[in-house]
């Protein structure tokens, strides 16, 4: 999969696409189901599959001072649309300048003569240019006029409930990883490089590898049964595991972290790339009468992971 940054700058072979537009955080099955309809058009019409979406996240600029609330960072969203099959990830940067754009302009200068795009997918719920005046609607006419299709994909719902990001944050804040995934279409991951922490984890027979979940949402803190993949290094590879997700209480912690102890591993994950599927919630953090209580928790909660893992 290529990613193209900037779309004053983009070589023939990056141009002519089918083109689903959106945020995409999480790629979840109301996502996939864009793509999906862009995919068919590109199949259609011999075109390679190209997904456009923006760095940083608009809310990020728009609301700099919000809680976090990222599904995945640019990395993790990257990787999810290249297993999927996207040929091509148009991830624009996201600045005062590209959000200023008029719905116009925007369609002219990035999607005609930027990308030369031959077919445009978008969700119902899509919005561009400045103040968020574009429509679906709007992005029709202007295909029509310029020379590109337009698809127009309906909602997806679970059951009787929406798929949105929104709700599957919710279902990850109250520790409901399982409903989480059945709307994302795969697991809930959260990945990043392994950072030096404390090495704790070392001492109490159980090493972990540290990542840090800043600007990430932040599911229910707590310890969970989970599946890790190594990305990089000599230990590339699938591992189950237990981890522990927050502020660490036991040894008076303040920032959230994620806390991951591979069963069966031995080596080092110093600045690897790891990626960390929640699958179960075990129970919420908290503090213990001395560390021989707590080893004899944790001893628990990795056998109670290993059960429920085992059974996948």
């Amino acid at each position: 999969m290529r990613i193209v940054r900037d779309y004053h700058y983009t070589g023939e072979a990056d141009k002519g696409a089918s083109v689903a537009i959106g945020n995409f955080d999480g790629v979840h099955i109301g996502h996939r189901a864009v793509i999906d309809l862009a995919r068919s058009e590109a199949t259609r019409l011999d075109a390679p599959l190209g997904v456009m979406t923006f760095e940083p996240h608009p809310r990020e600029l728009f609301a700099p001072d919000a809680p976090p609330f990222r599904l995945t960072g640019s990395g993790a969203r990257a990787h999810r649309l290249e297993k999927i099959g996207v040929d091509i990830l148009y991830e624009l940067t996201f600045n005062t300048g590209l959000s200023g754009l008029s719905p116009e302009d925007f369609v002219t200068r990035v999607l005609v003569e930027g990308l030369g795009v031959r077919h445009v997918t978008v969700g119902a719920d899509f919005h561009f240019g400045a103040k968020r005046a574009g429509t679906p609607d709007v992005l029709r006419d202007f295909g029509d006029r310029l020379g590109f299709g337009v698809t127009i994909a309906d909602l997806v719902a679970e059951g009787e409930e929406e798929i949105s990001s929104t709700a599957i944050r919710n279902a990850l804040a109250e520790g409901r990883p399982r409903d989480a995934a059945a709307m994302l279409g795969h697991w809930h991951r959260m990945e990043g490089p392994v950072v030096r922490g404390d090495q704790r984890g070392r001492d109490l027979g159980y090493p972990t590898a540290n990542m840090s979940i800043e600007g990430l949402h932040q599911p229910k803190f707590g310890v969970y049964a989970v599946l890790a993949d190594v990305l990089t290094g000599p230990h590339k590879g699938s591992y189950h595991g237990a981890a522990s997700l927050g502020i660490r209480p036991q040894f008076d912690g303040d920032v959230p972290n994620l806390e991951t102890f591979l069963f069966d591993f031995k080596g080092d994950l110093y600045g690897e790339t790891l990626s960390v599927a929640l699958v179960d919630y075990l129970r919420p953090e908290a503090k213990f009468d001395g560390l021989d209580a707590l080893i004899t928790q944790m001893d628990a909660d990795c056998a109670r992971a290993r059960d429920i893992l085992a059974a996948l």
